[in-house]
């Protein structure tokens, strides 16, 4: 009690002070959810791509929308390559046609063919509701997709979904909604996912007016996924294919890997730069406050020296002060901080820009208090080490 009677005697400069360490906390606590939400994007990708071999058109870069095509038969010349255990053909288009806004966790939205193999990989997905697309006229939707579009099993979308200015020939169909994936935190998140033949149609359906006289997209892929066998090193698959399979480039999982892990160092070091400017914010601030509170306090302490009271009693008076200002404005300051997250998500819309986390908490609550405590030590031995003589006689 007399602790919270001191803080009390000196509200301005305690609210003051516990302003210091809440702005510090905020700061730490809203780049601490940005860095948590990329980090998670970041490891759910290494996963993704981390668990397969992506195999795109020897003379592009490949992906959903590339427009570079891979005949459906390099699947078969893949499959035997030694070490594969199966061979998914990618086929889709863009669910937004002509929307650059159209991007989800940073990859673009698409509709593509359901992945039967997808169980292979590192990555396994759950459904919130429904199952797999089984039928044509059918669709399993991505966690982002199916808020974004606020649909449930049950309910029809029009894929792809009609731009606002419709260009000449722009054609979409009519699926039902049979599933919902649980969040993955990663590409699957961004997709509608839908028979091959369906897939292959939306396909055909985008290609330019003068091409779709000469091309069969019932008999072209825009990439393949890949999957090895228990105990096979996908980087060594990935030369074997580039070996043995003409036209085709399989990219090293590795090297997918590297670059999510090089993207993740740069949050790290944006997290570590609030956790410092928390620091010399709220640090100097704790400081200060618990300085002047020994100069104003100089009689009180040495009555209680003068009564008995050892430095560690002393000490453990002050420190304890500090530490209480550190909690106060740790836990305002993280209430403040997830607020604010939780205000910026929703306005970012379907996958959000932070994510609070366990981690973050104890790491921003338990940073407020070690904080408060460690800032409290200087002038809790400058308190600790006045003579008790001197201090009664300094006042009056």
């Amino acid at each position: 009690m007399e602790l919270l009677r001191n803080l009390w005697r000196r509200k301005l400069r305690s609210t003051l002070t516990i302003m210091g360490i809440l702005m510090g906390i905020v700061a730490l606590t809203t780049m601490g959810a940005l860095a948590e939400h990329f980090n998670s994007l970041l490891d759910g990708g290494a996963r993704f791509y981390g668990g397969n071999v992506s195999v795109s058109d020897a003379k592009s870069a490949g992906g959903v929308g590339s427009g570079a095509f891979i005949q459906l038969t390099k699947a078969d010349e893949i499959a035997k390559v030694d070490g594969v255990a199966a061979v998914t053909a990618n086929v889709g288009g863009l669910l937004k046609p002509g929307d650059a806004t159209a991007v989800s966790f940073g990859i673009p939205e698409y509709v593509q063919a359901t992945d039967p193999n997808a169980h292979l990989g590192t990555l396994q997905v759950s459904f919130a509701s429904g199952r797999a697309p089984q039928n044509n006229g059918e669709v399993l939707l991505g966690s982002s997709i199916a808020t974004e579009f606020n649909r449930k099993v049950g309910d029809s979308i029009d894929l792809p979904v009609k731009p606002a200015q419709v260009r000449p020939g722009f054609i979409n169909h009519t699926f039902a909604v049979v599933g919902i994936m649980n969040a993955t935190l990663t590409a699957p998140d961004s997709g509608a996912f839908i028979t091959l033949h369906d897939a292959q149609t939306i396909m055909g359906d985008g290609l330019p007016v003068a091409l779709k006289q000469a091309i069969d997209p019932y008999q072209l892929a825009q990439g393949m996924t890949v999957y090895g066998k228990p105990g096979v090193n996908l980087d060594t698959l990935s030369d074997r294919i580039n070996a043995q399979v003409s036209d085709v480039k399989a990219t090293k999982p590795s090297v997918l890997v590297q670059s999510f892990k090089s993207s993740g160092a740069v949050f790290t070091a944006i997290t570590t730069v609030a956790a410092l400017l928390a620091l010399v914010i709220g640090g100097l601030s704790v400081v200060n406050t618990m300085l002047m509170a020994v100069t104003e306090r100089v009689r009180e302490i040495g009555l209680k020296k003068a009564i008995g009271a050892r430095t560690g009693n002393i000490v453990r008076e002050f420190v304890a002060e500090s530490t209480m200002i550190g909690v106060v404005g740790g836990v305002l300051g993280f209430a403040i901080g997830a607020g604010i997250t939780l205000l910026l998500g929703n306005a970012a819309g379907p996958g959000g820009l932070f994510l609070i986390t366990p981690r973050l908490a104890i790491l921003a609550l338990g940073f407020a208090v070690v904080l408060g405590a460690v800032a409290g030590v200087l002038p809790a031995y400058r308190a600790s080490r006045l003579d008790p003589v001197i201090a009664l006689r300094s006042v009056g």
